[in-house]
């Protein structure tokens, strides 16, 4: 799937909203919001990280202009973390793994770490085609789940 990287605009917040706070999402991601439908702070959190200079935060469009999702970078260097989230009806059409491609031609930093819930096969194979490797798990709670699961912490270097 052909994709296209632009900045967030205040008109895209209504589709990341959908999109984290379907079911399934949630479910596959784990490592969510504690209420992901409390929309006031989904908009506090979004208007903070669009306001701080150390987070690069990027619209996922699709090839007719659909919001397919967003991704971004945080951290402090040499701990920065991608992140990424993809509508479910984008899945398994190599939108994530086309952004995270663009994203990391345009993000110099390196190393550059991700983390994933260890069993979401789909998220770790985007991850891994983009060059990380799997470092080593941890095991954190889920609010999605509502229990501690593994996570695996994925490092992409020089």
């Amino acid at each position: 799937m052909d994709v296209t990287l632009r900045e967030v605009r205040d008109g895209d917040l209504p589709v990341f909203y959908a999109h984290m706070t379907d079911p399934e999402g949630n479910l596959m991601a784990a490592f969510t919001a504690e209420d992901p439908s409390d929309r006031a702070r989904f908009d506090a959190h979004w208007a903070r990280i669009r306001r701080d200079p150390a987070v690069m935060v990027r619209t996922v469009t699709g090839e007719d202009g659909e919001i397919v999702g967003h991704l971004g970078v945080f951290g402090p260097r040499g701990e920065r973390e991608v992140t990424y989230w993809i509508g479910r009806e984008y899945w398994g059409r190599g939108a994530a793994t086309a952004a995270l491609r663009e994203l990391l031609a345009v993000v110099p930093d390196r190393p550059l770490h991700a983390r994933a819930a260890a069993d979401n096969g789909g998220s770790i194979r985007v991850l891994e085609k983009c060059g990380f490797v799997a470092t080593r798990t941890e095991r954190g709670f889920a609010n999605a789940r509502g229990a501690e699961i593994d996570e695996v912490i994925l490092t992409l270097s020089g």
